[in-house]
């Protein structure tokens, strides 16, 4: 059998059949693709995979692409979707992506598998190999590609299973966290859902943790336009926390196929002890299971388990929840033009760099 590649410009075909894909990810979505174009010129190109005439879709990919003089570079974000047990398919679709490069004369091409090659904490009793992420790991060492020295999305995470009871759910949360989940309650933290009015209270509250957590964040008009639009298409969920009226924290879910992501927290530096942000993952929670997600995805964990990652503090606070460690197989790059390659992984930070320091 031949596969075979068609590229879709059509919202609705696009977002309907990503979400019956194995694997379906928020940043391989349509809204997704328009968004980086509309803000940081990657350009979308949307494709289906199918073997021969048949119709059935085997995989989907949605690449953002730039040029750079003669040449590009390309990136598929969490992608592609596809079933990762079939051998045979997974080996067809990145010989078929290597084709892409070629053809598009990427200096890179880049993918990002949503899938874990380990559960668990590394070395921990709870450590297990997948075993299909790693047959994964091991095809993409075999066909010449390379794990990426850029790693632009979280590599790790956590994930809660929402198939279960909500009992259940909170059951096997540690009890130092399911204490404060019911700790918020009764020191009179309510939840209310979010709306378009309160984009800029939003960015208020995010600007003013990540100035107190000491991590960059974007000019305001780059999230508002990014949370209205997917607010806009139901794509994102918008929880805040309140004591006495006031704003106190607040979570901005993203979901789409069978996963919510907890993409977006923040809180104020006032009435912190009333633990708004255990009591709005708990209704974040609730909130998908009713949805229908099977996953709460935690979106972000350490790249090594131990107090020297950045990440440490609020790896934390999330594993009082009680998740599962997912350890995925993070960016890799295919490069058809290797010194072309060597030099721009060479020169890009430093570029980098450059460009920060100026700003």
């Amino acid at each position: 059998m031949t596969i075979t590649l068609n590229e879709i410009n059509n919202r609705d075909e696009w977002n309907n059949n990503l979400a019956k894909m194995p694997h379906a990810h928020i940043l391989q979505t349509w809204e997704w693709g328009e968004f980086k174009y509309e803000t940081t010129g990657w350009q979308p190109l949307r494709w289906l995979f199918r073997y021969d005439s048949s119709e059935e879709i085997v995989a989907m990919c949605s690449m953002g692409k730039r040029s750079i003089g003669f040449f590009s570079v390309m990136y598929a974000p969490k992608a592609p979707a596809m079933d990762y047990s079939n051998h045979a398919l997974v080996g067809d679709v990145l010989a078929t992506l290597k084709q892409q490069a070629k053809k598009h004369r990427a200096i890179w091409l880049k993918i990002d598998p949503d899938i874990p090659y380990a559960t668990g904490v590394p070395n921990a009793v709870d450590d297990t190999i997948a075993e299909v992420g790693n047959a994964l790991k091991q095809k993409l060492e075999s066909t010449n590609w390379h794990f990426s020295n850029d790693q632009i999305q979280f590599r790790n995470t956590l994930t809660i299973d929402l198939s279960r009871s909500e009992d259940d759910i909170l059951m096997a949360m540690s009890g130092n966290t399911r204490r404060k989940v019911r700790q918020a309650s009764k020191k009179n933290v309510a939840i209310r859902e979010g709306s378009f009015s309160d984009l800029d209270l939003l960015y208020d509250l995010y600007s003013t943790t990540g100035d107190r957590n000491e991590f960059l964040i974007r000019p305001q008009a780059y999230y508002v336009k990014l949370w209205r639009y997917f607010m806009e298409n139901d794509l994102a969920h918008v929880l805040i926390a309140e004591y006495e009226s006031q704003p106190i924290a607040h979570v901005i879910l993203f979901h789409f196929g069978q996963t919510c992501w907890y993409f977006y927290g923040a809180s104020s530096n006032q009435e912190r002890n009333r633990m708004p942000t255990y009591a709005l993952q708990w209704d974040a929670m609730k909130w998908a299971k009713n949805r229908g997600y099977t996953v709460y995805d935690m979106w972000g964990a350490p790249n090594v388990f131990d107090e020297s990652d950045s990440m440490w503090g609020v790896y934390m606070f999330k594993q009082g929840f009680r998740g599962t460690v997912e350890r995925r197989l993070g960016a890799w790059d295919f490069a058809p033009y290797p010194l072309l390659y060597k030099v721009y992984a060479e020169a890009y930070p430093r570029v980098l760099a450059w460009m920060r320091r100026r700003k």
